[in-house]
């Protein structure tokens, strides 16, 4: 095994049990810029590929142990490497070979003995395309983000809340445990834009967002922007009482934040209001019956005063 690359150029892992060819084709593709892993077998090709992500693999079809064809099937079925093209050497030029090829996952193939113009032009070409696709995803991944992001505050938002709400529904009703519920408003919050102004006001929801999603520590709860100066939080696979408990620090954070609210009539910082529901889901309810439920906790937590959590 040989490894000699840099971290701003194409990385190209050529696969062959062959160190002759294998030495031609490492010096034909430094030629063209292209930087260079080696392997001398298809496991050795497999580790490095995880260690790596190459942009691009030559892989020899015909190798003892593990040919290419095994090692491409396998390539396909790690993750971390489905969007590897992998570029066929082989010396079988019969259409069973091809289509073997192809059926393993292979992008392209060429034959021996190597015709170097038409590789140099395939290997641009794939690399090329890779490169692009990268570029898609990347975009793609974050146009998903933003279609799920609220600009102002950085949590999820409405559109967020329902296909999760929808989705933990689901899988709690599988499970029969319950889901919980809360939906917090900040107290005051037009008193505070009409004597802040509402840049102010944004930063204000920054800060109140950011202190809630701090306090949640587990992977699968959720923050969102609910609407407004409105806050929710799902907590799949919580009770009534960690919900609460988690509602009071919710509302004790905000105050610590010390943000001026010296027209509020319950404080003289800004402070918010909880309310919390949790439910087993049946087959009958749904999970807006919980979002009801919440809403008019909350309600009633206004009604109590402001300030505080409340549960139904």
């Amino acid at each position: 095994m040989k490894t000699t690359f840099a971290e701003n150029e194409s990385l190209i892992l050529i696969v062959d049990d062959e160190e002759f060819i294998r030495m031609q084709l490492r010096l034909a593709l430094k030629r063209e810029g292209y930087q260079i892993a080696e392997a001398q077998n298809g496991r050795e090709a497999l580790s490095l590929c995880e260690q790596l992500h190459p942009d691009i693999i030559l892989l020899d079809a015909i190798m003892p142990d593990m040919d290419g064809f095994e090692c491409c099937t396998r390539l396909q079925s790690l993750e971390c490497n489905q969007d590897i093209p992998v570029l066929m050497i082989t010396g079988l030029d019969d259409q069973v070979s091809v289509d073997r090829a192809f059926e393993v996952g292979a992008i392209d193939f060429v034959t021996k003995p190597i015709h170097w113009p038409v590789l140099r032009q395939r290997v641009k070409r794939l690399i090329s395309q890779s490169q692009l696709q990268k570029l898609l995803e990347s975009a793609n991944q974050e146009l998903q983000r933003l279609v799920r992001v609220d600009q102002l505050t950085q949590v999820a938002n409405r559109r967020r809340f329902e296909e999760y709400l929808d989705q933990e529904w689901q899988r709690m009703l599988r499970e029969q445990l319950p889901i919980s519920v809360i939906i917090g408003d900040v107290d005051f919050f037009k008193l505070y834009n009409d004597t802040y102004g509402h840049q102010v006001g944004d930063r204000c929801l920054q800060q109140v967002a950011q202190a809630i999603k701090n306090t949640i520590k587990r992977p699968a709860d959720l923050v969102a922007r609910y609407g407004g100066e409105e806050f929710a939080v799902i907590l799949p696979h919580t009770d009534i009482e960690g919900a609460m408990i988690l509602a009071q620090i919710i509302c004790s954070v905000v105050r610590k934040l010390a943000i001026p609210h010296s027209n509020s009539p319950v404080s003289s910082y800004v402070t918010i209001s909880t309310g919390v529901a949790t439910l087993i889901p049946t087959l009958s309810s749904n999970s807006q019956e919980l979002v009801g439920m919440a809403d008019r906790a909350l309600y009633q937590a206004k009604t109590a005063g402001r300030d505080r959590a409340q549960f139904i």
